[in-house]
């Protein structure tokens, strides 16, 4: 499970587009609000944009032991719709400018996104995992690769030993979210 040590909680986490800073302990305090709204081991659908509100979720999930599935938000409704229908996910945490695109009732908004309960249906997922990515295959048919919270922190920690990453550095994430490549230069981070 995701922490943050104590000893960097005041350092700047994010600075977002228009220079505002977050702390680590202002993602803390995020997480535990989130976790509120949340009930753990729920699917999420998190509609992803490379901004804060897309990014703390993501966070807040892996803190709460939530199950996100990372899909890009500029996708075409019809697109995410019939990806509702196949995995019928418990929320769907997506841009407050797409909260009419689909059913549900909002529980949280926060950073221009919004928290939509989407399915009341209880899906059982394994205890290990922590993260759904979508494949780039071509093939049509939707794919998940699973990872496991060993999995993604193994990976963190291998490409942070790698290329020396310390607690000064913050990424520019120009790669998209629901990238493998572009969420694992956050998790490494």
């Amino acid at each position: 499970m995701l922490e943050f040590n104590n000893t960097y909680l005041q350092n700047n986490a994010i600075i977002d587009v228009y220079g505002k800073c977050m702390t680590y302990s202002d993602i803390n305090d995020f997480c535990k609000q989130m976790n509120t709204k949340l009930p753990t081991r729920s699917l999420v659908f998190c509609l992803c944009n490379n901004v804060v509100g897309s990014l703390l979720g993501y966070i807040s999930f892996l803190q709460n032991r939530v199950v996100p599935v990372m899909l890009d938000a500029s996708k075409d409704d019809e697109s995410i719709k019939t990806l509702l229908d196949i995995y019928k996910p418990n929320y769907i945490w997506m841009p407050k400018k797409k909260q009419n695109a689909y059913d549900g009732k909002c529980v949280f908004e926060a950073y221009e996104y919004v928290l939509i309960e989407y399915s009341t249906t209880e899906i059982e997922l394994n205890d290990d995992l922590a993260l759904l990515l979508t494949t780039s295959g071509s093939t049509g048919s939707p794919k998940l690769v699973r990872l496991t919270y060993k999995n993604v922190e193994s990976n963190a920690k291998s490409i942070a030993e790698y290329l020396q990453i310390d607690e000064s550095e913050r990424p520019v994430t120009s790669l998209p979210m629901y990238y493998s490549f572009g969420i694992s230069v956050i998790n490494s981070h």
